[in-house]
């Protein structure tokens, strides 16, 4: 038997509660409703209904208006009162169809009203309807809570952002990020996290296709770097999508990359420094030179050179073994960049036991100075070295070539300069330092050195 003559196919889980106080009304509707393939209920009075109703949650009652006792206004007033059976949809059944009784059951939250004597094809397309409606509900809440949970769970920050740049909504994550509590951020701007030019520009991309939606598309991902609630910046890749519903909205996902940004700038930062002694390595030497001199030949600033070279190396390393040698290196290198402690200085490694100190913006005197004190620490670390023929300590040569570079010169003719005056050094004895003089350029000087080797 099917009475409502319909295409729908109930839910097998669909659950039906009847409530009425006369015997036939309910052996009635309770068949109508099995063979409507419903699992059925019956009660036949209020308070039965509200100890059923909390216990199976049904997903629509039947309900009758006149019953002896708790009738079946007070009954629908219960359930609609308690956290437990609220959104169960209530369809009253009454012989009273009087306007103030419907008026009455709608105001009460019931969802329909059928007057009695009922109609069964009626009641069973009303039936129908209302476990449609149930049911999409059901389903939207599904989808709208596991997209919730998708959201709160995400390991990236998500932003939705109005054309105005006002911040909509964030979800958990990116509080975190950005240490703020949740709906902290609600109602801010994004020029409060970000740096103003970027921010602008942003806001430029929110307001061109606010007005154009059909010419919107993604911004992209690109790195910037976001105000933390505390003040510090925090380096993030930001990827902006357009969504538009009843207003432009743009839906913004921050990755953080702070950790990645610390590996790389560990591996830059290993790329320039040299694996044995730690100070900074040729490549990098070289590096900072060029745009030391670069900044010379700007402000006339002198530029000088420090070359020096471990005295009897080799033969150290063959009397006490390479692993001593390496300790040596690391001992002189230490003390060497002991001295280099102006943004403007750096000492490096720049092959074997040969290492340089760059010192801008520093006359030929104070360069001299410089290596000399560089000169008495190394040898003061008391190094031993059994086969020197110059100390029985680990000692060192050092050349010092000084420039204001100018457009005619260029970096190579310092560097001879310098490995000039240090071979100079050597030939004169070892373990003390030669410089250029000033006001000789570094070619003049490398050919004076020349001449007096």
């Amino acid at each position: 038997m099917n009475q409502g003559g319909t295409s729908f196919s109930p839910r097998r889980d669909a659950v039906i509660l009847i409530v009425d106080d006369a015997p036939d009304n309910l052996s009635v509707l309770r068949k109508l409703m099995v063979e409507q393939g419903y699992q059925t209920y019956v009660a036949n009075s209020g308070e039965r209904a509200l100890e059923i109703a909390r216990r199976v949650h049904p997903h629509l009652i039947l309900l009758d208006v006149i019953m002896p006792g708790m009738d079946g206004f007070e009954t629908c007033r219960q359930l609609k009162s308690h956290p437990a059976t609220e959104d169960i949809p209530v369809l009253f059944m009454s012989a009273r169809n009087e306007q103030e009784d419907v008026v009455t059951g709608f105001e009460l939250g019931a969802v329909d009203y059928i007057g009695k004597p009922l109609r069964m094809a009626e009641v069973c397309a009303r039936v129908r309807t209302q476990l449609q409606i149930r049911f999409a509900t059901e389903t939207q809440q599904e989808q709208s809570e596991r997209l919730r949970t998708i959201v709160n769970n995400m390991a990236e920050g998500l932003l939705i952002i109005e054309a105005d740049g006002r911040i909509q909504f964030t979800n958990p994550a990116c509080d975190q990020h950005l240490g703020y509590m949740a709906h902290e951020l609600a109602g801010k701007s994004i020029s409060d996290l970000l740096n103003p030019l970027v921010a602008d520009e942003y806001l430029e991309y929110f307001a061109r296709y606010a007005a154009n939606p059909e010419t919107a598309h993604s911004h992209g991902t690109r790195e910037v770097i976001i105000r933390h609630r505390t003040g510090k910046s925090v380096c993030m890749d930001l990827t902006l999508t357009p969504m538009f519903l009843r207003q432009p909205l743009f839906i913004g996902l921050l990755h953080d990359i702070t950790h990645h940004k610390l590996s790389e700038d560990a591996l830059q930062r290993a790329a320039m420094i040299d694996p044995l002694t730690k100070i900074a390595n040729r490549r990098h030497f070289d590096s900072f030179l060029e745009k030391e001199w670069q900044r010379a030949m700007r402000t006339g600033a002198p530029l000088s050179l420090v070359v020096l070279d471990v005295d009897h190396f080799k033969l150290y390393n063959d009397t006490l073994g390479h692993a001593q040698g390496d300790v040596c290196l690391q001992q002189v290198a230490q003390a060497i960049g002991g001295h280099a402690l102006r943004v403007t200085d750096l000492a490096a490694r720049y092959g074997g036991e040969e290492f340089v100190l760059l010192f801008a913006e520093t006359d030929a005197d104070a360069a001299f100075q410089m290596a000399e004190s560089i000169r008495t620490h190394v040898e003061s670390l008391r190094i031993p070295h059994p086969r020197s023929a110059t100390s029985p300590f680990i000692t060192v040569s050092i050349g010092v070539a000084t420039l204001c570079p100018t457009p005619s010169d260029n970096i190579e003719s310092l560097f001879v300069a310098a490995d000039r005056a240090m071979y100079v050094a050597k030939e004169d004895g070892r373990n003390q330092v030669r410089a250029t003089r000033p006001p000789t350029t570094a070619i003049e000087a490398a050919r004076a050195i020349r001449g007096q080797i």
